[in-house]
């Protein structure tokens, strides 16, 4: 059968030219945006919207636009809105382990980037309260110690997920059944902490009858907690005024405005310095304790093992093996 070319020569025709213009690259498919996936993997893994937008610091609305921007590319759905929050849609369930192990090994090699890059920089996450009252008194020694370290305190008040945020060390108050700590530190031991001129006039529970209660808004139940288990008919009054950092209030007992539960590991300095007094012998142990986790990166990192020796050292916490 003739050719178009052929065609045309026996017609008398113009022979057409045919453009091959390879400097025009034809249009290739697009990936969906890493930020869909990171949303769709958040949201998957803590099956919340709104979790995953407090982990990835962003607004729900942002992560439920990237959630719909990731199901508009897929053409299908992958979560099931209801009224109690999202549900997985089969789809969904099928691939979200594969997301998650993904970002696990792409996070994991980051960090090994940043301590190839940086081994003498340390980044610690921790408690408002145990940043301020526990690891800035030993800051000092460590740094005297290791004065090329390069060491970072972010105070949260959530511990964060050591897979996924660039942290090496977290240090927070963790209930005894949780099974993730790498190391312990101590007991989450409690008791009324006081200045001494107020001590002077306090000779039983009884006499708390007439004093201020001070309190810290993320650790509500102290006072209840102590009493209940101290002089469980006392009936006393648990209200008065309320601090939403640890470390003020703490500064206000000792300025006299009233009286506080102590957590040993943070008032310990205090008591030794007599600046605050413990009027009462009664201590309650809470089912928690301090521990610390690590990263899975850094534990080979010499720097960040000499750091958690000296921790060690000025705290008496048991280092892993």
């Amino acid at each position: 059968m003739p050719n178009t070319n052929q065609i045309c020569y026996f017609l008398g025709l113009e022979i057409p030219a045919l453009d091959f213009d390879m400097s025009v690259s034809p249009p290739r498919p697009r990936l969906p945006h890493l930020n869909s996936l990171r949303a769709f993997e958040a949201a998957a893994r803590l099956n919340s919207i709104a979790l995953a937008a407090d982990e990835l610091c962003v607004t729900p609305a942002a992560v439920a636009q990237q959630v719909k921007s990731l199901e508009a590319w897929v053409g299908d759905k992958l979560f099931l809105r209801n009224a109690k929050g999202v549900e997985l849609t089969p789809l969904g369930a099928a691939v979200s382990a594969d997301f998650s192990n993904a970002f696990d090994s792409l996070v994991s090699s980051v960090q090994k980037l940043r301590l190839s890059a940086n081994p003498q920089e340390l980044r610690i996450a921790t408690m408002p309260s145990i940043a301020q009252l526990w690891v800035s008194p030993r800051l000092p020694f460590i740094r005297k110690t290791m004065p090329d370290l390069s060491l970072s305190v972010t105070a949260l008040e959530r511990p964060p997920n050591m897979r996924r945020e660039p942290f090496d060390l977290a240090i927070f108050y963790r209930d005894q059944k949780e099974e993730n700590q790498t190391g312990f530190i101590e007991d989450d031991v409690i008791f009324p902490v006081c200045a001494p001129a107020i001590a002077e006039r306090l000779n039983a529970i009884a006499d708390l009858r007439n004093e201020v209660f001070l309190h810290d808004t993320a650790w509500k139940e102290d006072w209840k907690t102590w009493l209940s288990a101290a002089s469980p008919d006392a009936n006393l009054s648990k209200s008065g005024p309320e601090f939403s950092l640890y470390a003020l209030a703490l500064e206000e007992c000792k300025n006299g405005a009233g009286i506080l539960i102590g957590h040993e590991s943070l008032v310990r300095r205090q008591l030794q310095e007599g600046s605050l007094v413990a009027p009462f012998d009664f201590k309650v142990t809470l089912p928690r304790h301090l521990a610390y986790t690590t990263s899975e990166t850094c534990t080979d990192n010499p720097v960040f093992r000499k750091v958690i020796s000296m921790l060690a050292v000025s705290s008496g916490m048991n280092t892993p093996a």
